[in-house]
């Protein structure tokens, strides 16, 4: 499995249409030093004022900046707001626009006040009647014209008049036609107006509102997203839970809870673009839906570091990719009383457990072999790795070669082990009864009557697995070869 720094170079090759209610984010910075002596409101002194893309403006300036090539479909109102917005897009280098203009509407724009970090005030100015037949077949035309030359379409609904029911059922019928997945970011309750699409990515307060219930548990969320994929024919979900990080579930059992990776929150505004943008960018490179989630995780905990509607870019990403896999190198490396804990989370999420162990003393390809066979038979890997003391009684003196951290370190940077436990005894019959891992994995230089372990995982419905050997790999072999 190729690791999330190597799949984002994927991304530059994406091509994607996206389609949604623009807007015109404008934030006024200042300073407040006094009450108003006219009424008890602070007097806002303005010193700087910037204007952005927002809305599906914001998923596009996302897209711009991944270098993903998109075409981008939206309505503003005759004004001059509206033209604002087009030589803002103008700036995007990645970016097709076909902007129509209806002088019936009034374009969204949004203007939020802040001093001294903290936001005091924001304004709106809109209209959100529905389009206009005219505007409407114009709109699908454009739809149409972009199918050929893109990979996914994004949906990205705020509620502005763009995807009345006709409407966005035509663009979901249009795109099955075409074999296009359609990625949507979803309003309302709903959901059944989104029949047919692929994937959607409410945020827990939208999901609750879909399903009329308050949502507690990570349970509650999965049990909540799989009915509303099931009745209304949806294949995936990927619910944005802020502090808690990211829930992606699909209609056929997967479910994974992903931690948020944002240390300082800034500013959360614009990062659920953020999420769909770099979501539906490393999916239309086809990138699985759940690495896919996991670089969309790590961008939304960029963004929110930084003040506005911001967005990242693929060095930023590889950058906190690369610092987070040291850090969860050492995350692999488990007590066992936290390692019991975690496996039985793992179960819970229906996640197949396995297990093998060994010594890993001069790692070899053997070895390699070993945890690759042991990783293709279930979904986490827990690998039990005896002690330096363990090594010496059943080795001899000059055994192990290293100890006990390094060769721990070395087997948590492979990504075919999900967690090592370090064990004292002699043999892991003990770590495996506390863990019940689901598959055992030994090497075929043993018979299933030789496995340590063998007869317990069996007793609880589990599965044995004599893995095949590597010929003349061994680290004995190494050492007297080395001598």
């Amino acid at each position: 499995m190729q690791s999330l720094e190597s799949l984002l170079e994927r991304i530059p090759h994406a091509s994607l249409l996206c389609i949604g209610d623009v807007m015109l984010d404008y934030f006024v910075y200042g300073n407040v030093d006094r009450i108003s002596p006219e009424a008890p409101v602070p007097v806002f002194h303005k010193a700087q004022q910037i204007r952005v893309l927002g809305g599906s403006g914001n998923v596009v300036r996302n897209l711009d900046r991944l270098t993903a090539k998109t075409v981008f479909l939206s309505v503003v109102g005759h004004d001059q707001e509206g033209e604002i917005i087009e030589r803002l897009l103008l700036d995007l280098p990645e970016t097709k626009s076909f902007i129509l203009k209806d002088p019936s509407r009034t374009t969204t724009t949004k203007t939020r006040y802040i001093a001294h970090h903290q936001q005091l005030l924001r304004t709106d100015h809109e209209t959100t009647h529905p389009l206009s037949s005219e505007i409407k077949d114009n709109l699908s035309e454009l739809f149409k014209k972009a199918l050929d030359e893109i990979d996914v379409i994004i949906l990205s609904d705020y509620g502005k008049g763009i995807f009345d029911h006709d409407l966005t059922r035509a663009f979901i019928k249009e795109a099955q036609t075409h074999h296009k997945p359609v990625i949507i970011d979803p309003k309302g309750h709903d959901y059944t107006l989104y029949q047919g699409a692929t994937i959607l990515t409410p945020n827990l307060k939208e999901l609750s509102q879909a399903c009329g219930k308050d949502l507690k548990t990570n349970d509650d969320i999965v049990q909540a997203a799989r009915d509303l994929l099931q009745n209304c024919q949806i294949e995936m979900m990927l619910v944005t839970r802020s502090e808690q990080g990211m829930t992606l579930v699909d209609r056929h059992g997967m479910a994974e809870h992903i931690p948020t990776q944002a240390l300082d929150v800034f500013d959360v505004s614009g990062a659920g673009d953020t999420v769909i943008a770099l979501f539906s960018a490393a999916y239309a490179a086809k990138i699985p839906a759940l690495q896919a989630a996991r670089l969309a995780n790590t961008a939304a905990g960029i963004v929110v570091g930084k003040a506005g509607t911001a967005t990242t870019s693929l060095k930023e990403i590889r950058e906190k990719l690369s610092l987070h896999s040291h850090h969860e190198t050492f995350e692999k490396i488990q007590f066992l009383s936290d390692a019991v804990e975690q496996v039985i989370t793992w179960k819970r999420r229906g996640a197949k457990v396995g297990f093998t162990n060994g010594c890993f003393d001069l790692l070899h390809p053997g070895h390699i072999s070993l945890l690759t066979q042991a990783k293709a038979a279930c979904d986490r890997l827990v690998v039990g790795l005896n002690s330096d003391q363990s090594i010496k009684r059943l080795k001899g003196l000059g055994r192990p070669v290293q100890n006990q951290e390094a060769r721990s370190i070395v087997l948590a940077s492979l990504e075919s082990v999900d967690m090592i436990v370090i064990f004292e005894e002699d043999t892991p019959l003990s770590l495996i009864q506390q863990l019940r891992p689901d598959i055992l994995v030994k090497g075929a230089d043993y018979t299933l009557e030789e496995v340590v372990g063998a007869q317990e995982v069996t007793s609880w419905g589990g599965q044995v697995i004599l893995a095949k050997l590597v010929p003349e790999q061994s680290t004995t072999r190494t050492i007297q070869r080395m001598k």
